[in-house]
């Protein structure tokens, strides 16, 4: 999946590029008490901005998943057994302060002495696989398929339809970025000068008193920056670096007909060439691929520990395969990370990316069936269109033509942490058929390589969530197939009728509940009631 940035600062910026060029009984939630629940509108505090996710719709008014509450009436003095979550992401920070301690560790392997010591075809696989090797940008699916120059393909004259205009699209995007990162640089030097120091606050800038005209100026940009929600012209100056960074790296390597970034020696379109290639380097080429690890945090960073934030699940480790690009997946890599993970213990997966052209898609649902067979759940993470992916699919998928072909799928939408009509997060894929529940995936604090913390949104953090209460349902009530715990997610989840807005056009307004298969949000306390009468 494309990681989703947000470009919030482009639509307000555009106008000013061309302005200045506990002891009762344990009852799940009812129904009636959710619908009727006041709408929150107070800001969140930064504890709760940090950790709402994990907050209670009924007790606290935001639409987390009831973590806390389950730990707290459900899970306190009760001891689980360990689970494998394995997730297929970028590569993840495994020397991670909030990480270190739920990385799994495969103790058939000796480290580093060049041998597949447990005969898995994966040479030195201490913490997972890398499916990469050293690779980091990668082509969009549909790019790859006008480079292959098949003109006979299916979906081929789509695809250069869709890469004309994206590419115009960024193209565009760039320029204007460019020029409001220079001005931001500009604007900054002369405030800087005139207060003579780079730290200034916005208590600062709001004292300025200046005749100077272009003191003036500047003052009056930084303003516009602030009402916008950026704190600092410092801060602005690393959003928008950041995305740059983002959208020179898809009009450079994305978006580029005549780039390739595979460096594993296979063929991609050869299920069965170069059998365990990559390496077993399972972390980020680079500090800013950091994807992976907020993914696994969200899963599993220590809990209580007095350090960033907490995972939905302890009891857990965490196997990393790193198989996503920056760009599109392979479905080869896709449909060997499954089984990889399968066949060394995962009973959980989480799979927090996608695309919309997927030519290898028999590869990936016959490694789903594969799972389902060997009793694994798969979270999939829905995706950040904001389309229907009944009619627009989203790859990968767990059917053909709409029938599904295994039972332990499950793909998860995105809630922003607001309950009411802006609810469901603007970027979230939605469908009655092919979404089957909601959980937390905007603003999402998490961590992030080298020992740092970061908010993040997409539905790549919603399918964590769901991962993790996964492996809290797994962890202390085992017998459960992954059928099983599938149905407890889905029917144990708070059912909304409440209308809201979908993506993100206010004039798009519809029930929650035609917006996925189970109309619910997920909630790990009434989960964890259901899965105890099962």
């Amino acid at each position: 999946m494309k990681k989703n940035r947000n470009f919030r600062l482009i639509y307000a910026f555009a106008a000013l590029v061309l302005m200045s060029c506990g002891g009762s009984p344990l009852i799940s939630t009812p129904i009636e008490n959710i619908d009727t629940s006041p709408i929150k509108v107070s800001e969140l505090t930064k504890a709760e901005k940090e950790n709402w996710g994990h907050l209670d719709l009924e007790k606290d008014t935001i639409p987390g998943m009831g973590v806390d509450r389950a730990y707290a009436e459900i899970i306190k003095g009760k001891k689980g057994k360990k689970v494998i979550v394995a997730v297929i992401d970028s590569g993840i920070d495994i020397d991670h302060e909030d990480l270190d301690g739920v990385i799994w560790t495969n103790e058939d392997e000796i480290p580093n002495n060049g041998k597949d010591d447990d005969k898995n075809g994966y040479v030195d696989d201490i913490h997972g696989w890398n499916f990469l090797g050293k690779a980091y940008n990668e082509q969009l699916e549909y790019v790859r398929l006008i480079a292959s120059g098949d003109k006979s393909a299916p979906r081929y004259d789509e695809a250069v339809k869709l890469h004309e205009e994206e590419y115009n699209k960024w193209l565009g995007r760039k320029t204007q970025y460019d020029q409001i990162y220079q001005q931001v640089i500009s604007n900054d030097e002369i405030l800087s000068k005139h207060l003579g120091k780079e730290d200034y606050t916005q208590k600062d800038v709001n004292g300025i008193t200046s005749t100077d005209a272009s003191v003036q100026g500047a003052v009056q940009f930084a303003k516009f920056i602030y009402s916008n929600g950026i704190e600092s012209m410092s801060d602005a100056k690393k959003e928008l670096a950041d995305a740059l960074e983002s959208i020179n790296d898809r009009v450079n390597y994305n978006l580029k007909k005549d780039f390739s970034g595979r460096t594993t020696g296979d063929n991609p379109n050869d299920f069965n060439d170069k059998p365990g290639y990559g390496d077993g380097n399972v972390k980020p080429v680079k500090k800013s691929e950091s994807h992976g690890t907020h993914v696994a945090g969200i899963i599993a960073a220590e809990r209580n520990n007095g350090k960033g934030a907490n995972g939905v699940a302890s009891n857990v480790e965490i196997m990393s395969i790193r198989a996503v690009p920056n760009g599109d997946e392979y479905d080869k890599d896709v449909a060997k990370a499954i089984r990889y993970a399968v066949d060394n213990g995962a009973t959980i997966i989480n799979g927090s990316f996608g695309k919309s052209f997927s030519p290898h898609s028999d590869w990936v649902r016959d490694a789903i069936k594969y799972a389902a067979s060997k009793d694994v759940l798969i979270v999939h993470a829905a995706g950040n269109d904001s389309k229907d992916i009944d009619v627009e699919p989203n790859f990968p998928a767990d059917n053909i033509s709409g029938k599904e072909v295994s039972d332990n799928y499950i793909s998860v939408g995105a809630l922003a942490p607001k309950y009411g009509s802006g609810m469901v997060a603007s970027f979230s894929n939605y469908g009655d058929q092919n979404v089957d529940i909601f959980a937390p995936g905007a603003q999402v604090y998490s961590t992030t390589p080298e020992n740092e913390y970061d908010t993040k949104g997409g539905t790549s953090m919603a399918a964590p969530a769901v991962a993790g209460l996964a492996a809290l349902i797994r962890s202390y009530y085992p017998k459960l197939s992954a059928a099983q715990v599938k149905n407890v997610i889905l029917d144990s989840g708070l059912q909304l009728t409440t209308k809201v807005i979908v993506g993100g056009e206010a004039s798009d307004v519809r029930p929650f509940s035609e917006l996925s298969k189970s109309g619910r949000i997920a909630n790990a306390f009434n989960a964890l009631i259901m899965a105890s009468k099962l």
